[in-house]
């Protein structure tokens, strides 16, 4: 019995490789000398680096950079393939976390911090960089990790701009002929889970501002911004970002990392499938469990479980979901190759008491589940 266990974090409770081992638990009651897969997910947020160097061999790096608001911090990014790929999530620079509530403000934030990975990337002498951009705290479109990485951003009188998305609004020029030479020798791939695009109704600032701390007034003028920018970068770029589908994440980060960087956007899941080997793996298993924090609707655009369902249904490989809660019908997922969704909970309590036992009720819940299939098997006279 092969088996592929490659689920997402459970957000507040375990992450992805704790999640993995506390299924490979459940695995060994039931089938104890089974081969096991472990390939922790997540979908280019928080978790990401930590996700991929679980799953290959690489290391951290730590880099001062500064923080949505100018401070310095520390971050770190992952160095895999010898060093010569770099695994950053935004997040680890200029993420809402590390903010407190009253300090959110997209106005002013920027993305500088994530720029200056890049730039520590470049000087370990990288030639791909994976980028993760969930959970930003910014409304910049990139503005400041170009200029981290020697872009010009220029008012009308010829001033650089100050950082943030509001001062996009007197942006009149952009200048890349000091942008780091070493961008075109490196290839850039973007995790990004979203279509928005950067303006509108639908955009970065309309959809994801107000969780930034923007109020509806914020929201207009962050609009407004980020159009000017987007003509202007667009006009500089060839690229028509603003209809570009991703161009709103992450504040409009999809949008400059592809005007700036030429960079690909890609869904964050079927980045980390590829960088794991996931699909010789889950070719040649006999089933697949993944999961997350709680499967719902929203499951269905992009997040993990349909990512490596969608990989494993290409090869005709059943796949069980497993999550902290599911929501909806037990085939909610079916048309995505997933054959059937289960919930770990085991009785009503608290969201607390819920955490505190989520690894023992995650290995109870894969136990039940394939005491079932092993079952089923023997019926069908395949075990």
């Amino acid at each position: 019995m092969r088996i592929v266990i490659a689920p997402d974090s459970f957000k507040g409770c375990l992450n992805a490789f704790n999640v993995a081992l506390a299924m490979q638990k459940g695995v060994r009651k039931v089938y104890p000398e089974s081969l096991v897969d472990l390939i922790p997910m997540a979908d280019g947020g928080e978790g990401t680096v930590e996700a991929i160097l679980s799953a290959v061999e690489g290391r951290k790096v730590d880099v001062a950079v500064k923080d949505p608001l100018g401070r310095q911090i520390s971050a770190a990014y992952g160095l895999i393939d010898q060093g010569k790929t770099a695994i950053i999530e935004m997040a680890a620079a200029s993420g809402l976390p590390l903010l407190r509530a009253e300090e959110r403000n997209p106005r002013i934030t920027s993305t500088f911090g994530t720029g200056e990975l890049i730039r520590d990337a470049l000087d370990q002498g990288v030639k791909k960089v994976l980028l993760g951009i969930g959970g930003s705290a910014t409304n910049d479109g990139g503005a400041g990790l170009a200029v981290a990485l020697g872009a010009k951003l220029l008012n009308v009188r010829g001033e650089e701009l100050p950082p943030g998305g509001a001062a996009l609004a007197d942006l009149a020029e952009i200048n890349i002929s000091g942008l780091d030479p070493r961008l075109s020798e490196v290839q850039f791939e973007v995790a990004c889970d979203v279509q928005n695009p950067l303006c509108g109704p639908e955009g970065a600032s309309a959809v994801y501002g107000p969780q930034k701390g923007a109020t509806p007034e914020d929201v207009q003028v962050l609009d407004a911004a980020l159009f000017n920018y987007g003509q202007k970068l667009s006009a500089v770029s060839g690229a028509d970002l603003l209809n570009l589908a991703g161009g709103g994440a992450a504040g409009g980060l999809g949008a400059g990392l592809v005007g700036f960087l030429r960079a690909k956007l890609r869904p964050g899941s079927q980045m980390i499938l590829d960088v794991a080997n996931a699909e010789e793996k889950i070719r040649n298993a006999d089933l697949v469990l993944t999961g997350e924090g709680k499967t719902d609707f929203q499951t269905a655009y992009g997040k993990v479980p349909v990512g490596v369902a969608a990989l494993a249904q290409k090869y005709k490989v059943p796949v069980f979901v497993v999550s902290g809660a599911v929501e909806g019908h037990p085939d909610l997922l079916s048309d995505h190759g997933v054959n059937c969704s289960f919930s770990v909970s085991e009785g009503p309590g608290t969201l607390e008491e819920a955490f505190s036992k989520g690894e023992e009720q995650l290995e109870r819940a894969v136990w039940r589940i394939l005491t079932v299939w092993k079952l089923g098997a023997a019926a069908a006279g395949k075990s």
